[in-house]
């Protein structure tokens, strides 16, 4: 028999195994079709079922994410279960003499979010560890709190965030000596590598299933209430258009609006309800462009001065102002202008409490988001740290008041939460808009004050989706080979390769450019998509406002059009 009958009949066999152990009925018939069809020649079957077998979901810093069906390349029961069983034997491990490991589970209104979150709870309960479950779906940011709330030695969040809607996800985050914060190495690897040892030598039937708890009502209650506290009471009010994108975070945030004392917004009413099939957006991300148009539909109907969209397990957060400018009048902030503006709000409320005494703290971004957060740390004589992308990092700064990265995450409470959490910021943007209003000022003027104090700090990024990997990885190694002496015109002063580390940064797939004037390029794998994503800075420091942000408009234009032709 050729190596290839080889491959293909133990491919069967891995099949035929999965579906022995699979306890859903959806996933096994699906499965089991693929594998008739197999077995009959279709060569379209051989092909889905090689690239479901032949590698596996990888487990990393951002736990596990990929679409919903049969096979270890993929979302479903059979991957949820061993994940469960072996982060619960990582705990046990971890656990000192007489210790129970604990764990809090939460889930979103993703497609078999529910089930999985219910199975990963009797797993890990069964396992010995004290498992709680909360109380229905609900926010990402509340499961980050319920892991610091409760005192548990992990948590779990099944999601896929702002995925396609066939997509699902499992978020590791760590207590204890971690602070509730997501994952990173090394635990990452030790986790995969007791999932793995699960999935050799265990069936999904053979794991012992125990009875968990389920979290009171209480744990919401608490987040609503510390989230309330991170806004000032309102001295005005304003109009406010809101969407929740089909996800899971009107209920939890209507709670905390009124509790700060803000008026209820104007809802789109199309999107405020958890619907996992997403049916009015063509991709669930108020990034992506058409996302948030009923959004403005209905501000243009309320006549509203403020946008505030969540994604669907409301961890991100996009704002949106008047421009009379725009298409549709009004336009999305990018994730670097709202948080430069939350991240001065968030400097100036430090000097303000620090009174005659010298202010304290840090304002952390990773490396790819804006570098004007430096400049306001600086202004404000408080520290700065720029980590790797993702909030697994930023919560980790030390000292930190205030933390944010370009793709629409804030963490403006720090001390109750350690992850992006799109409701508290939602909350401080409405607080500071409130304050703006009442001195007869907008959104958009404050921007043009940010201009004036710190300069223009303008941004775009690239997204090259690909549907074959091997070309993002061609593309990083051309670079590396031959680093360009030039982007759009603009000399290129270095070139930093982050691949070994570099400074306090630890080692990570990342190229920076740096450019004469100030300027920067970012080149770097998605984390979590198939994607090689471009990130672009530029400065104006000199002039008006409107000269600066002339200056740092046209080089970043300069920069996007260099960038495109060295990636094409």
């Amino acid at each position: 028999m050729s190596q290839t009958n080889v491959a293909a009949a133990e491919r069967l066999a891995l099949a035929d195994a999965w579906i022995a152990q699979d306890p859903d009925p959806e996933t096994r018939a699906e499965l089991a079709a693929l594998v008739d069809g197999a077995r009959a020649g279709d060569a379209a079957a051989s092909a889905e079922l090689a690239d479901r077998f032949d590698t596996r979901l990888a487990f990393g810093t951002a736990g596990l994410r990929g679409e919903i069906a049969a096979g270890p390349n993929r979302m479903n029961r059979v991957l949820v279960a061993q994940a469960a069983a072996g982060l619960a034997a990582y705990l046990l491990e971890r656990a000192r003499p007489g210790e129970t490991p604990s764990v809090v589970i939460g889930y979103d209104g993703r497609r078999n979010s529910a089930v999985f979150a219910r199975d990963s709870a009797e797993i890990m309960a069964g396992a010995g560890v004290r498992a709680v479950l909360l109380p229905r779906l609900l926010p990402t940011p509340v499961l980050a709190f319920a892991v610091r709330h409760l005192d548990t030695s992990a948590g779990v969040m099944v999601t896929a965030s702002h995925n396609p809607p066939n997509d699902n996800g499992y978020k590791v985050y760590l207590g204890g000596d971690d602070h509730g914060s997501q994952i990173v190495a090394p635990a990452d690897a030790e986790i995969a590598a007791a999932i793995l040892r699960v999935a050799a030598s265990t069936t999904v039937p053979e794991l012992p299933r125990g009875g968990f708890e389920t979290a009171p009502e209480a744990v919401v209650d608490e987040y609503v209430r510390q989230t309330a506290l991170v806004a000032a009471t309102p001295a005005a009010q304003p109009r406010v258009a809101y969407t929740a994108m089909h996800g899971v975070g009107w209920e939890t945030t209507a709670r905390v609006l009124a509790a700060a004392g803000f008026a209820a917004p104007a809802l789109v009413s199309a999107q405020i309800s958890p619907d996992p099939a997403f049916p009015t957006v063509a991709f669930p991300n108020p990034e992506e462009p058409g996302a948030m148009d009923l959004s403005f539909e209905k501000a243009r109907e309320v006549d509203a001065e403020l946008v505030i969209a969540n994604d669907p397990d409301a961890d991100r957060l996009a704002i949106a102002i008047p421009d009379a400018a725009a298409d549709g009048g009004y336009r999305r902030l990018t994730g670097n202008e709202a948080g430069l503006l939350l991240g001065w709000q968030s400097a100036r409320r430090v000097a303000r409490a620090s009174g005659d005494s010298a202010p304290a703290g840090t304002l952390a971004c990773s490396i790819v988001s804006s570098p004007g957060l430096e400049a306001v740390a600086h202004a404000y004589d408080l520290d700065f740290e720029a980590t790797l992308t993702g909030f697994k990092w930023i919560s980790r700064a030390t000292g930190l008041v205030f933390g944010f990265e370009e793709a629409l995450g804030y963490l403006v409470n720090p001390e109750t939460v350690r992850d992006k959490d799109g409701i508290s910021a939602a909350v401080a943007f409405l607080s500071l808009a409130a304050e703006l209003k009442a001195a007869g000022r907008t959104v958009a003027d404050h921007l043009d004050e940010f201009v004036e104090r710190f300069g223009c700090f303008a941004s775009t990024q690239i997204s090259l989706r690909v549907t074959d990997l091997s070309r993002i990885g061609e593309i990083m190694a051309r670079l590396r080979a031959e680093p360009p002496a030039s982007v759009g015109g603009i000399r290129v002063e270095r070139v930093e390769d982050l691949a070994d580390g570099f400074g306090a940064l630890p080692p990570s797939d990342v190229l920076r450019i740096v450019l004469e004037g100030g300027g920067r390029v970012m080149v770097r794998p998605s984390g979590t998509e198939p994607k090689l994503k471009v990130y672009i800075d530029a400065v104006g420091a000199v002039g008006t406002v409107a000269e600066r942000r002339a200056a740092a408009t046209a080089a970043v234009a300069a920069l996007e059009s260099g960038m495109r032709e060295l990636t094409a």
